[in-house]
């Protein structure tokens, strides 16, 4: 955290460095996207991390369907480099009745990571039949990476 400060008080680089330092990474799509049961990218980021720092990670799709069937469900993951990287998030929404539905969906992580550049992948896949990601330039889907302090 940082310090209270005061009328008179020199800020320092220290202080300065506690800031959050924002949007880090950011892709929009406004392009539908079909949802199989073979995990495929949905969206990739880069950015250079900085050691010691919490990352904000944030998915958001205006409608996401899901499949047909009991049960049936969207997975949605977060991976380090590719879509066989490392997982460090998972998500779905879940049928539970035999009906598709498609509601607005989102999900995060808060996280550090090591220092350099560093890649995530969102990855979707549908547990049995199709899905999609319906988009258009109202109803978009996006993922960024915020900065949002020291860890």
């Amino acid at each position: 955290p940082n310090t209270d400060f005061s009328t008179g008080a020199v800020l320092t680089a220290d202080q300065q460095n506690r800031f959050p330092r924002g949007i880090m990474a950011f892709s929009e799509s406004t392009t539908t996207q079909a949802i199989t049961t073979t995990e495929a990218t949905a969206f990739t980021l880069t950015f250079t991390a900085v050691a010691n720092r919490y990352y904000k990670l944030s998915y958001y799709e205006s409608i996401l369907q899901v499949p047909s069937g009991v049960l049936a469900a969207t997975e949605i993951r977060m991976r380090l480099n590719s879509v066989s990287g490392t997982q460090i998030h998972f998500s779905q929404a879940q049928n539970n009745s035999t009906n598709q539905y498609a509601p607005a969906y989102s999900c995060a992580r808060l996280r550090t990571f090591s220092a350099g550049s560093t890649t995530v992948v969102l990855t979707f896949k549908a547990s049995t039949g199709s899905a999609n990601a319906f988009r258009d330039s109202t109803a978009t889907g996006f993922f960024m990476i915020e900065d949002i302090g020291p860890a």
